[in-house]
Parts: structure tokens; C-alpha cells; sequence
């Protein structure tokens, strides 16, 4: 403020407190779907009342649900406010980059808990943001990231989910401004990398990205079959063209 810039870093070090409420409602029944759900924005959370007790006996015995767990996110500050859904349920969502940036933190760091793992991830993404190419990046979310999902994550695997990873991958606050579903001209992007202002000029590249989750019945194959294809096969099915 004082110099009239940009600060380099967005990220407080005095938000490293919440680093840990994060960590620990990962670990809740609901907790790590709740993130997950929370950074992609796809909707916004919805909860009809938000809980007010959470005691030591409430924190041991009491049902881990949505309700409690998006309450606990609620009074952490980790979620705020979003006004009322038409039915009366209160929304809740992402107050601010900062916050969301602890988020795409939060599942990086449960998906990717190996150092060596985390730096190839860098890397991968710093190819698309100096040179436009895309491939490492999605090797790596093939290879690592998807095989690091929990079965019930990957049963339920859509578009969503293939957006979340990359999110995750991706963020990075002190090259871009990243938003989710960006409105554009005749529609919205799911998901824009918009080179910070004063960083026009460093050679890295705006960042737009569109995602297709192909169905197994969409694709006209099995799992079985699908598990024993390659790259080329897979991008030779009518679906994926």
C-alpha cells in the first residue's frame, strides 16, 4: 500500500494458523469432499442451519455431516456468507483468493504429500505457463494425481473433478488472477489463468482452458477395456474427437 504496488506475496504468513483447521477438516468424513466442492464453485455450498456447537464432545460424538463440517468451515472463516438459497437454505462459499489459495493448498498437499511429487507438478505447470503446452501437465494428472484419488473420489469422477486437479495444479497467485467459470462472451470458461497486471512484463502466457469428461457409456467401452489402451487408442474413440 505504503509503495502503490502489487504485493509479490498474496498469501499473509499469518494465515498460516488456518493451514491446520484446513488440514484437520480434511481428515472429517466430509471434509475432503467439502474442499474439493468449495474450490471448484461449481455451486455453492448449501446447508439449512449452521451449527453453533463444537465443544470437545460435539468435536468427538457428533455426526461429522455436511451441515457440521461446512459450520466448522462457516466459524473458522475458511467459508463466509452467500446469502439464501429460494428454498431457505443459507449459501456459503470462498471468501476471497486468499482463502482459496489455502484451499487449492489443502488438496494439493493431500494428494501430493511426497516432496519429489510436488516438484514435478511444478515443473509441469510452469511448461504451460511459459510455453503454452499443456501435455506434461496432463501426463502428470494421468500418472500421479488421479491414482492419488480415493475409490469413492474416482466412482464419482466428472468434469468437475478433472477441473479441481488442475485448479490445484495451477494456482499460483503471485504470476495470475484465477477464476473459475468466467464469463465470457457467449458463455463461461472453466477455468482462466489472466496474467497479474504487474507482471505483463515476464514471458508467461494467459491461460484459458476448457475441460470434456468423456462417461464410460459415452465412449462405448468397459473399464477393463478402457485400463488397457493407450494414448493413441484413447484419442481414436469417436467420443473423444
Amino acid at each position: 500500500q505504503r509503495d502503490c504496488r502489487y504485493p509479490d506475496e498474496i498469501l499473509d504468513s499469518n494465515l498460516a494458523m488456518d493451514r491446520g483447521k484446513m488440514h484437520y477438516i480434511s481428515r472429517l468424513p466430509e471434509g475432503r469432499r467439502l474442499i474439493f466442492d468449495a474450490l471448484a464453485e461449481e455451486e455453492a455450498i448449501h446447508v439449512r442451519r449452521l451449527s453453533d456447537r463444537f465443544g470437545v464432545e460435539d468435536m468427538l460424538y457428533a455426526p461429522k455431516d455436511t451441515g457440521f463440517v461446512a459450520s466448522l468451515l462457516y466459524y473458522f472463516g475458511i467459508l463466509t456468507l452467500d446469502g439464501m438459497t429460494p428454498f431457505g437454505e443459507i449459501s456459503l462459499r470462498i471468501p476471497n483468493l486468499v482463502i482459496r489459495k489455502l484451499y487449492a493448498e489443502a488438496i494439493r498437499e493431500m494428494l501430493l504429500p511426497e516432496g519429489k511429487d510436488a516438484d514435478m507438478a511444478r515443473r509441469a505447470a510452469e511448461t504451460l505457463y511459459r510455453r503454452g503446452d499443456i501435455q506434461p501437465l496432463c501426463d502428470f494428472v494421468e500418472r500421479k494425481y488421479f491414482k492419488a484419488l480415493s475409490n469413492r473420489d474416482y466412482a464419482h469422477g466428472n468434469e468437475l473433478t478433472i477441473k479441481t486437479a488442475f485448479l490445484t495444479l495451477l494456482f499460483n497467485d503471485a504470476l495470475y488472477i484465477m477464476e473459475s467459470e468466467t464469463e465470457m462472451e457467449r458463455g463461461h470458461a472453466d477455468l482462466t489463468l489472466i496474467v497479474r497486471p504487474d507482471m505483463r512484463q515476464y514471458q508467461v502466457m494467459d491461460i484459458l482452458i476448457e475441460f470434456k469428461f468423456v462417461s464410460l457409456k459415452e465412449a462405448g467401452v468397459d473399464g477393463k477395456t478402457l485400463e488397457g489402451m493407450d494414448s493413441e487408442g484413447l484419442r481414436a474413440l469417436a467420443a473423444v474427437q
